[in-house]
């Protein structure tokens, strides 16, 4: 059962402390490159590619295109995972794939996979929270916020609007 209280993780001054972070932590990996491309997961991916690509703009010189990767959450191998682009016109260019919270990591590798059909520069992830908790050998190369939960915990990320926060259920 999971529950209806929520305890506060990281405030919405935090969690924009944290992306500004993380942005800081890509545009040093990815300092020589000129552009990069930001994926959102569908959901709070998107809206955290969003927000990382403001950071981005606001701190270094890079060009910075943002995509959506739409896929089904709750069936991700029953359904086709699509880009809002073609992969062909990502051929060459570092791509980093942006979702709200790493848990199982079932989501994040299968929206993986549209990206193995084309020749990237690189391939990275950055996640809001980590629960490091892994079914899937993937992981995160920009983390906001890492901790361990139990199976029965839930974490709600909320990047924008008078909620904002990471919370525990």
């Amino acid at each position: 059962m999971i529950s209806t209280e929520k305890t506060l993780l990281l405030n919405p001054e935090q969690l924009k402390q944290k992306l500004r972070r993380i942005a800081f932590e890509v545009y040093e990996t990815n300092f020589e490159e000129r552009e990069i491309v930001l994926a959102g997961i569908v959901g709070q991916g998107v809206v955290m590619a969003t927000l990382l690509k403001e950071q981005l703009e606001a701190i270094s010189p890079l060009k910075v295109q943002q995509i959506d990767i739409q896929l089904q959450k709750t069936d991700p191998a029953s359904h086709a995972i699509q880009l809002d682009i073609d992969s062909a016109t990502l051929a060459g260019k570092c791509v980093i794939v942006c979702d709200d919270v790493l848990y199982t990591g079932r989501t994040l590798a299968y929206s993986l996979m549209p990206f193995f059909q084309t020749k990237l520069k690189r391939l990275q992830v950055s996640v809001m929270v980590d629960r490091n908790y892994r079914r899937y050998p993937v992981s995160a190369d920009f983390v906001g916020y890492a901790l361990m939960t139990t199976l029965n915990d839930h974490i709600e990320v909320v990047l924008e609007g008078p909620e904002a926060g990471v919370y525990l259920r």
